[in-house]
């Protein structure tokens, strides 16, 4: 299989809720939830974070994001993954670090005191519970091509991605997404939209999440797409 290591953007929407405790005092600290939860139940014995969000008072560069995450790691022997991401709640726009790699709830507050630590500003504490949310992530994917336009992730586990032809606003993805859902054996898989940046320009993607997918089953997903496209 052939392995690429790409830059590109994942827009997933999720019902969110804020971190009210393990966390800097007065700070606004999200939880996204596990997908395989919504759709599978999936529990580990021990409940790990999957994707924490600190929401900063003013946006932050990819680059810089990326350079103080790789410093982090470093010093302090860990292994997060730190990335640019936007969050839209109804109207509004926050802007944050999304974090994924934390063993345990209760290190979040010391993960992000690292960041503080180097000059991130946290915006102010708010509390909420199952808010709907569009979340807009930066970040680097590292992937292998299992046929041509469908591949499977190397670093998260259940995790697939195939290649649409065109680029869907996010109510024609909403409409389609419904249509698909409804024409196929089984819609028991989290799906959302992206991009890959590719040399040449972008190429349009969705990423499947489901245990154990097949490649027909990820061919039967994108044809689905493709004929309505």
């Amino acid at each position: 299989m052939a392995t690429k290591e790409l830059i590109g953007k994942i827009i997933i929407q999720e019902n969110i809720d804020t971190v009210d405790a393990n966390k800097l005092p007065n700070t606004f600290v999200i939880n996204v939830p596990d997908p395989y939860k919504n759709y599978y139940g999936r529990f580990t014995d021990v409940e790990k974070p999957t994707s924490i969000i600190f929401v900063t008072k003013k946006p932050n560069s990819f680059e810089k994001i990326l350079r103080v995450t790789a410093k982090i790691n470093e010093k302090y022997d860990l292994d997060i993954d730190g990335a640019k991401c936007e969050i839209r709640i109804g109207d509004r726009i926050l802007n944050g670090v999304r974090v994924k790699g934390i063993s345990r709830y209760p290190d979040i507050l010391q993960i992000q005191q690292y960041y503080a630590d180097e000059g991130y500003v946290f915006a102010n504490s708010e509390k909420f519970h199952d808010k709907d949310a569009i979340i807009r992530v930066n970040r680097f994917f590292n992937i292998n091509k299992l046929e041509k336009g469908i591949y499977e992730s190397k670093d998260e586990a259940n995790v697939f991605y195939i290649e649409v032809p065109r680029y869907m606003t996010w109510e024609e993805f909403r409409t389609l997404t419904f249509e698909v859902k409804h024409n196929v054996p089984d819609n028991s898989y989290d799906i959302a939209k992206g991009i890959f940046y590719k040399k040449g320009g972008i190429v349009e993607m969705l990423r499947i999440v489901r245990p154990n997918a097949s490649v027909e089953f990820l061919k039967t997903i994108q044809k689905k797409y493709i004929d309505r496209l």
